[in-house]
């Protein structure tokens, strides 16, 4: 039995399970190679631009004529190393060499790493999922070698005892370090230009808080204390967790930044170590959210979902503690099998608080329900497991609709919202069903929505906030009431991606939500509930009308005036903007924006804070969106008909794509989904003005 409040026993036997499923499968603990499973291992080392545009010009090259739809099946279908080799350009990325077979024989390109000069038995340090700790102690460096085979013929490289063949013009990415002995065919491949080894040094970091440190030499490598996974966030920075932590570095020149999450700045210095080197340091505060009564969220994480480290609760509670993030949500789910990582975590601890919470910091165990053709949810706050998790995976049916997960979820006292809504900008219905192919887009939160089953939509996560929110304002002219919230979709199983943002550390977006009284899971859902929140990369945004903030309804008659006024917190904000449901308001620079507008037909008003790139921002901008405040007008609600017609196209291009490609067993489970569209259909109908 395990003392360790932090490691039950159960959690303990799972997160061994996992350790047995890294290393047997790699990266994919043996996930079914779904597009996005075979996309982890190669997603590390490009962008997703250059990544999709290289795969792409392949599929283009290849398949002149082919559709829309049919492109996006055969980018899926691609072999993604391949995709990688043909995505670089220039110099490999830090961590990645290539080894590159012509006829003449073979080249490696990679840029040096550095490992420390040994310091004796007692320097070396404990492997790390039965891997060295990277430059340390003299051991070698973890690499990832590509082999990129340009012969006309297959060739047969060997790694570290096992044979790998590539066929010709192929690709493959094998993991090995420093030392492994490599050979291409009968000739030897030397890697020895791939590391430098220079004099170590010790390097104390010490901010008198828990902070996020990032350690990086010139040459960009990043360097972690003894145990700490190699993490880098968006921008590609190192960085661990904690306070007065020793590491060893090399004796050279180094960059050391502190930061804290969104409600901190951060301080940079330079020192080039000797011996024992002391850092003190510690990034000013830009806002005290809290002390106003709002306390910021991320609904979205999960622990453990595939990746290169198994994430254990105590790396959660270093991050939440580290970035000052107030609420987490930790969500057990499936990737793309049967098996919902961090279940046993969740039924452990179902309706409890994580054992690192205090007066200002909670941590719960939630749910991700999965369902790749309809959308995702993720609920915070449950007493207790469900009894599905997924639907639609390894050939089971798109059953039952999410609705049924709604209310199911909320019959656990969770709160409910939409994830990871949209990818792309979004005009149109038609934009919503996209291709008709499953793409994790919230295609079932018209349904949702219009029958109040729903209480959020994620209009900030790791991908379009253009498209989500717009959508979402979408929703809310039709009349829905639904609160704007954030979830990264960090993954602490994975500790660089440059597709996606799921490296970064967690509370990079945020859910802010106005609390009454104590913070605790409760009081912090029942705000979300009633709407009292904004989503941000950043900003800190206050927005009132008439004095009311959002989540509040108020009520006018028309011809009444009502001012509107929005201040923000933020250096990276470039521009504000209100909207109404008839659109742009007022649009000014950052600071503080008024307006005032005579009251017709009931409106909602929200308030938008953005700006481009921003080294405060691991998003692709910056982006703060509110919930809003309603104005009804003698008592009737916001229906607007040019939004309900667009919610009511949507539904039909629902019902069709639920006709033509949604896996079901029977004709049961079809009138189940029709039944829940026609009620939806109805609702919207009579809320159409007369």
């Amino acid at each position: 039995m395990s003392n360790d409040p932090m490691l039950p026993e159960i959690v303990a036997r799972a997160l061994g399970e996992y350790r047995e499923a890294l290393a047997e499968h790699g990266m994919t603990w043996g996930e079914p190679p779904i597009a996005y499973v075979r996309s982890m291992s190669p997603s590390r080392f490009v962008g997703e631009e250059a990544f999709f545009r290289a795969a792409s010009d392949r599929v283009r090259a290849e398949h002149p004529e082919a559709t829309d739809a049919e492109h996006e099946l055969l980018v899926r279908e691609l072999d993604f190393d391949e995709v990688l080799r043909d995505a670089l350009d220039g110099e490999p990325p830090e961590g990645l060499a290539v080894l590159r077979l012509t006829a003449q024989g073979h080249r490696l390109d990679g840029r040096p790493r550095t490992a420390l000069e040994p310091e004796g038995e007692t320097s070396f340090s404990p492997r790390v999922d039965g891997r060295a700790d990277a430059g340390l102690g003299g051991r070698p460096v973890p690499l990832t070698l590509l082999i990129d085979n340009g012969r006309a013929t297959a060739a047969e490289v060997r790694a570290g005892g096992r044979a790998y063949r590539v066929g010709p013009g192929g690709a493959r990415l094998v993991e090995i370090d420093t030392a492994t002995e490599v050979t291409a065919g009968t000739e030897p491949v030397d890697l020895s230009g791939l590391t430098r080894l220079v004099p170590r040094a010790r390097l104390r970091v010490r901010a008198g808080f828990p902070c996020r440190w990032s350690v990086w030499s010139a040459d960009g490598q990043g360097w972690y204390p003894d145990g700490a996974p190699a993490r880098r966030d968006h921008h590609g920075l190192p960085y661990f967790h904690g306070d007065d932590i020793v590491l060893d570095v090399p004796a050279e020149p180094l960059t050391v930044r502190v930061a804290r999450g969104m409600e901190y700045g951060f301080a940079e210095t330079v020192v080039t170590p000797s011996g024992e080197t002391m850092v003190e340091s510690a990034p000013a505060r830009l806002y005290d959210a809290a002390a106003k009564g709002w306390y910021g969220g991320d609904l979205h994480v999960h622990l453990n979902f595939a990746g290169d480290v198994v994430a254990t609760p105590a790396m959660a509670a270093a991050m939440q503690h580290g970035e000052d993030l107030h609420v987490l949500n930790l969500l057990a789910a499936n990737v793309s099998g049967p098996r919902v990582y961090d279940r046993e975590a969740l039924e452990h601890w179902a309706g409890e608080d994580l054992p690192w919470s205090d007066a200002t910091h909670i941590a719960r165990m939630g749910v991700e329900y999965r369902n790749d053709l309809l959308g995702h949810l993720h609920a915070f706050g449950m007493t207790a497991p469900p009894g599905r998790y997924h639907s639609g995976f390894t050939g089971t049916a798109d059953w039952p609709p999410t609705s049924a997960a709604c209310e199911e979820l909320r019959g656990l006292g969770a709160i409910v919202g939409y994830a990871h809504a949209f990818h792309s900008p979004v005009e149109t219905p038609g934009e919503v069903i996209g291709t008709g192919r499953p793409q994790c887009t919230a295609r079932t939160a018209v349904v949702d929505a219009a029958l109040g089953l729903v209480d959020s939509m994620e209009v900030l996560h790791f991908s379009s906030a253009a498209g989500s929110s717009a959508v979402y304002r979408r929703l809310l002219g039709a009349g829905n009431r639904l609160a704007a919230v954030a979830g990264t979709d960090s993954m602490l199983s994975f500790t660089r991606q440059r597709m996606e943002m799921v490296a970064s550390p967690l509370g990079w977006e945020r859910t802010y939500a106005k609390v009454e009284g104590p913070l605790t899971a409760a009081s912090y859902a029942e705000a979300v509930r009633r709407g009292r929140t904004f989503a941000t990369t950043g900003p800190f945004v206050e927005l009132t009308v008439d004095g009311h903030e959002p989540g509040d309804t108020i009520d006018r008659l028309p011809g009444d005036r009502v001012r509107v006024t929005v201040r923000v917190i933020g250096p990276e904000v470039e521009r504000l903007t209100i909207r109404t449901a008839d659109g742009v308001l007022a649009e000014g620079p950052p600071g503080e924006l008024t307006a005032e507008f005579t009251v017709g037909a009931p409106t909602y008003v929200v308030a938008l804070a953005e700006g481009g790139p921003h080294p405060r921002s691991l998003f692709t901008g910056v982006f703060a969106h509110t919930s809003p405040v309603y104005v009804d007008v003698r008592g009737r609600r916001v229906a607007r008909a040019e939004d309900l017609r667009w919610c009511l196209e949507w539904l039909d291009l629902l019902e069709g794509l639920i006709r033509e490609r949604a896996r079901l067993d029977t004709k049961e489970q079809l009138d189940d989904h029709l039944r829940l569209i026609d009620e939806s259909r109805r609702i919207l109908l009579a809320r159409l003005p007369a």
